[in-house]
């Protein structure tokens, strides 16, 4: 699965020490607290969880989530 570099970075804000299911639920409990202008946002997590929603456990426990904020 290829994350975006954003998509990767909001993984780690919100990971849940490597547990893919709390992570997506996180996701979506700040995606219901979102306003109307942040529309990237909300682009960004519904992204995010579509491709956790495709990944296996296994396949997501063996992706590295460092941030990089420098990109």
């Amino acid at each position: 699965m290829n994350f975006t570099n954003d998509e990767m970075n909001l993984m780690c804000i919100y990971s849940a020490e490597g547990n893919r299911t709390e992570l997506m639920e996180k996701l979506a409990e700040m995606k219901r607290h979102l306003e109307s202008d942040e529309a990237e946002l909300l682009t960004l997590t519904d992204s995010t969880l579509a491709k956790l929603a495709e990944l296996s456990d296994v396949e997501f426990e063996a992706l590295e989530l460092i941030p990089d904020f420098d990109v």
